[in-house]
């Protein structure tokens, strides 16, 4: 009987020392397994699937070839407890990776990102087609129905009839899942976060309504480059408009000529100022309808914030900066100086001067 009993003893100790060694190896395969580096110097783009389980995550990264063996990689999973931590995602893997490496990325959830910049003042127009060319791959047929359909402004809280002023020039980041839909209301966010931000120094006596200053912005974005100019511009419209002056302002007849022919045309002929238009500020007065464009922070900032100044007139000194006057004789002499004489004295002689460039900003003798 003692001897039965010692017998099954060393049985067992045997045992237990086999499976130790056993379960010590596999520690061991699995810890090589962990911190060898495997893959390529090519880029893999793997989109895991919500609700992917640990096996069918080993499997599809071994498959596209991020992991050495599924098998492996899948105790890993296991070893670490990682399962309910896995974020479904598109994921770039590139180069040489650990298989610790590629787990602890899937699970802080880094997934692969993709930006595009859309640069101030630019129209509703060509900002939907690049949105639909970025690698996000939107639909422009979509992008461009939700620009202009009311309840999709409702729901962006949009206080206008299109898109046009409400999407923010600026460098956005978005991940691989994000709709045509979701894309527009981040960019409109921004627009109505840089519009409070404008507000909370809003000038003593400004009374513009959001669509309002988005317009005043619209304009003054179009009518110069030169950030430290948009003050004093904003304050040149908002003296005419104080004393019921037409802005007489050429972006809004292009504008207005664009809704009209149904493509942009950068040159005005006389024509064209004498059209009836809503957004035609040589024929109405006040604010046209709407944003001709999409502003920039300083451009919001400045409709809300003009500098005190008694100007009513600016014209181009054709290198993106302006003189500014305050009467008609003071604007008239400096439209000679750098429209009639700047083109026509002979320093330039392949220039040719066009409307917009003889009047800029538009403020002459109607």
């Amino acid at each position: 009987m003692k001897k039965a009993v010692l017998f099954i003893f060393v049985l067992l100790v045997l045992g237990a020392a086999a499976a130790g060694g056993y379960f010590w190896v596999r520690e061991q395969r699995l810890r090589e397994f962990t911190r060898t580096s495997f893959g390529d110097p090519s880029t893999r783009v793997v989109e895991i699937p919500q609700g992917t389980g640990p096996h069918a995550l080993a499997t599809l990264l071994a498959s596209e070839r991020v992991v050495s063996d599924a098998d492996e990689f899948y105790q890993l999973v296991r070893h670490d407890n990682a399962g309910p931590k896995l974020k479904a995602g598109e994921y770039d893997f590139k180069g040489a990776l650990t298989p610790a490496q590629v787990l602890a990325r899937i699970v802080a959830g880094q997934v692969k990102t993709y930006h595009f910049t859309i640069p101030e003042g630019l129209r509703v127009d060509e900002i939907l087609p690049m949105l639909a060319s970025s690698d996000l791959k939107l639909d422009g047929v979509k992008l461009e129905s939700l620009s202009r359909d009311p309840a999709f402004l409702r729901k962006a809280n949009v206080p206008a009839g299109s898109l046009e002023g409400f999407l923010f020039p600026d460098t956005y980041t978005f991940t691989r899942g994000y709709t045509e839909e979701s894309v527009l209301l981040k960019m409109v966010s921004r627009t109505f976060e840089e519009y409070r931000k404008a507000d909370l120094t809003r000038k003593a006596g400004v009374t513009l309504s959001t669509l309002e200053a988005i317009t005043l912005a619209s304009i003054v974005e179009k009518e110069t480059a030169a950030t430290e100019e948009r003050p004093r511009i904003s304050c040149v419209f908002h003296n005419r408009l104080r004393r019921d002056m037409r802005l007489d302002t050429d972006p809004t007849v292009l504008y207005a000529m664009m809704l009209i022919r149904g493509h942009f045309i950068k040159n005005l002929t006389r024509q064209d100022l004498e059209t009836p238009h809503p957004y035609n500020t040589y024929k109405n007065k006040g604010l046209p309808p709407g944003p001709i464009a999409n502003p920039g922070a300083a451009a919001i900032q400045a409709a809300l914030n003009p500098i005190d100044c008694d100007d009513l007139f600016f014209v181009s000194r054709n290198d993106g900066t302006h003189v500014f006057c305050p009467d008609l004789r003071c604007h008239e002499a400096a439209v000679q100086k750098w429209q009639v004489d700047f083109f026509h004295g002979g320093s330039h002689p392949a220039a040719t001067p066009t409307r917009a460039a003889a009047t800029h900003g538009g403020h002459r003798r109607k």
